[in-house]
C-alpha cells in the first residue's frame, strides 16, 4: 500500500514526518500508540506528554553511547511495527540514519531535536553545516522538543491532542522549575571555578546556559581520537590554572579521565574525579536519575558539589542528593 510523504509545520527543517496508511492511522486512534525512541531522554518526553496514550520503547539503554549505536534486529522489528518514531537528529545517532531514512517511507519518523531553531544551536567546530546534538544539556532548549513530540503525537493520534497539550504544559513546568533550581545551585560555584572537564564535548548547551566553561578530551561525538598532543594541552591546562576536579560519563569509558589524573599528578598537581555525569544516556530504568528530570538533577548536584558550589541537603525533586 503506498504512502504519503509530508511535513509537519514547525518542526524545523531537519525533522520529517511520513504519513500513515490510511487503516493504521485508523487503527491507532482505537488504542495506545506504539512510539519507538532511539535514547532515553526522548523516550521521557515522549512518555511525558503521550501518557496514558502511549507505549514507548527506547532502543539505548543505561550507559549506551548514542555516536557509536548500531541498530539491532530486534530494533528494527520494533520500529518497522511502531505508529511514531522519535530520534534526536543533528547527526547525534549517526549510524543509524541511513535505516531511520528508509523507515520514513512507512512509518512517521521525527527528528525532535532539530525542531530547535539554528539560531539557537551550537555549531559543530569540525563541520560546517553540522550542530552539536546534545541540546537536552539545557533545559530551555528542552522545551522545544517537548512542543515538538506534542505536534507531532497529535498529528498521529488528533483525538489524543487535548490530553497530549495537558501533559506537555505540565512538563514546561516542570521544566521550569529544573532550570530555575539549576542556575541558583550552579551560581554558588566560584567563578573560578567554573571549568567542567568531562570525557567528551557533551556539555556545551550546559555551560552555555550556566556561565560554565566546557572541557573536553574527545570532541562533540566519542567517535573522535584524543591524540597524545591533546591529553598534554588538557594536563598542561589543568596544572596551570589548578583545576581541582574532573567528571567522568556514564556512557563514555574514564580511561582517558583518569589518564588525565595521572598526567597531572606527575606534574606536581592532584586533581580528582568529582563524580559521574549523565551525558548521552540517562541512569537506570525505574530510577530518578533515569528520567529527564533527574538526569539534569543529578549532572547539577554532582557539578555544583564537586566544583566547590553550596549543594542543598535535598535536590529539586525534595530526594537527598548525590553528595549527601
Amino acid at each position: 500500500m503506498p504512502t504519503r510523504r509530508t511535513f509537519l509545520k514547525g518542526l524545523g527543517g531537519g525533522a520529517f514526518v511520513a504519513g500513515l496508511p490510511a487503516p493504521v492511522a485508523a487503527a491507532a486512534a482505537g488504542r495506545p500508540l506504539k512510539v519507538v525512541a532511539t535514547t532515553g531522554m526522548i523516550a521521557d518526553a515522549a512518555r511525558r506528554i503521550g501518557g496514558n496514550l502511549v507505549e514507548v520503547k527506547a532502543l539505548m539503554g543505561p550507559g549506551v553511547d548514542p555516536h557509536s549505536y548500531r541498530q539491532t534486529r530486534t530494533d528494527i522489528v520494533a520500529t518497522a511495527k511502531a505508529d511514531l518514531v522519535f530520534w534526536n537528529g543533528l547527526y547525534l545517532e549517526a549510524q543509524m540514519e541511513d535505516v531511520l531514512a528508509e523507515l520514513a517511507r512507512r512509518v512517521p519518523v521525527v527528528a525532535l531535536a532539530e525542531a530547535v531553531p539554528a539560531g539557537r544551536r551550537i555549531a559543530h567546530d569540525d563541520y560546517a553545516d553540522r550542530f552539536d546534538p546534545h541540546v537536552w544539556m539545557d533545559p530551555g532548549l528542552w522545551r522545544i522538543v517537548a512542543d515538538a513530540a506534542r505536534d507531532a503525537l497529535s498529528a498521529v493520534k488528533p483525538d489524543g491532542a487535548d490530553a497530549f497539550a495537558a501533559n506537555t504544559n505540565a512538563f514546561l513546568a516542570e521544566l521550569d522549575r529544573l532550570d530555575a533550581y539549576s542556575s541558583r545551585v550552579l551560581s554558588t560555584v566560584p567563578e573560578a571555578a567554573r571549568v567542567l572537564v568531562t570525557a567528551h564535548d557533551a556539555f556545551n548547551y550546559f555551560g552555555r546556559a550556566y556561565g560554565f566553561e566546557v572541557v573536553g578530551i574527545q570532541g562533540i561525538s566519542t567517535e573522535s581520537e584524543a591524540g597524545l598532543n591533546r591529553m598534554t594541552e588538557l594536563v598542561d591546562l589543568i596544572v596551570e590554572r589548578r583545576i581541582a576536579t574532573v567528571f567522568v560519563e556514564s556512557s563514555v569509558s574514564d580511561r582517558l579521565v583518569r589518564a588525565l589524573v595521572e598526567g597531572a599528578a606527575a606534574a606536581g598537581w592532584n586533581v580528582r574525579i568529582g563524580g559521574e555525569l549523565y551525558s548521552d544516556a540517562m541512569g537506570a530504568v525505574g530510577t530518578y536519575e533515569g528520567t529527564y528530570v533527574g538526569m539534569i538533577d543529578h549532572n547539577v548536584t554532582v557539578i555544583a558539589d564537586g566544583l566547590g558550589g553550596n549543594v542543598p541537603a535535598r535536590g529539586m525533586s525534595g530526594r537527598l542528593s548525590a553528595g549527601s
